[in-house]
């Protein structure tokens, strides 16, 4: 396996440093296999905060510096794209409208709410478990999110000519698919059948946002790969929330 498109896949989802593995056509394409590993290492960083910080604070106030810890990872692009994209599908009664709004770098009522609502619902779900169980939870929802947005690629066309919607909307090919949801599904057995549960959620968060996009604005924008990311990493969490919370 050739380290360039791991490296490419970590440094276009994170701020993490990586030795850069220069520029080569199709670099972006051959990088979106290894999205999953970006989401992972992610939310190893997430966990660590976690497993750290829950043993001399309340659990609300860890998992707070836990997601915290992952959105300086990724530099909160991901709730960017939900926010743009909120806007954009709140604001915009058509498609070049919505368009516009998701790319005017204002944030409005809508992006506020649906971010507020993504991260305060992680949060919440991540302060229901256990340390182990949140460590582990947060390892998979990050994988999970990232393997999501890979499908999304083949699946729908670019809504622009132009901008990170089209160069992603070049897709993976089917053995790129392939690799990245076996990433996913390798981190989700770890969790049992609640990790499984949590790799179809955020599948089917990522079916019903390119759903959205197609309906609305005739395909996938750049923040709308964001937007896929955050909630399925939402919808994860409620997963392990329901089925280890308590526990």
């Amino acid at each position: 396996m050739r380290l360039g498109p791991v490296l490419s896949a970590i440094q276009f989802l994170t701020r993490l440093p990586v030795p850069d593995p220069g520029w080569e056509e199709g670099r972006l394409r051959a990088a979106l296999a290894f999205f999953p590993v970006a989401g992972a290492l992610v939310g190893l960083i997430g966990a660590g905060v976690w497993w750290g910080a829950v043993q001399v604070l309340p659990a609300a106030v860890a998992a707070g510096l836990a997601l915290a810890a992952m959105l300086l990872a990724t530099g909160a692009m991901h709730e960017d794209g939900l926010g743009d994209v909120a806007d954009g599908l709140g604001g915009g009664a058509t498609a070049e409208r919505a368009l516009e709004i998701m790319r005017d770098s204002r944030i409005g009522s809508y992006a506020l709410l649906a971010v507020g609502l993504a991260v305060g619902l992680r949060w919440a779900a991540l302060a229901a478990l256990s340390a182990a169980d949140g460590a582990l939870a947060l390892v998979i929802a990050a994988t999970a999110a990232r393997a999501a947005m890979v499908p999304a690629s083949c699946i729908a066309a670019p809504a622009r000519p132009d901008g990170l919607g089209r160069m992603l909307g070049q897709g993976a090919d089917g053995r790129g698919v392939g690799l990245a949801l076996g990433l996913g599904l390798a981190a989700a057995l770890a969790g049992g059948w609640a990790g499984l549960g949590a790799l179809v959620a955020a599948l089917v968060v990522m079916g019903l946002v390119v759903r959205i996009m197609r309906r609305r604005v005739g395909g996938m924008t750049g923040d709308g790969y964001g937007a896929i990311a955050s909630l399925a990493e939402t919808a994860a969490m409620l997963v392990f929330a329901a089925a280890w919370g308590g526990t």
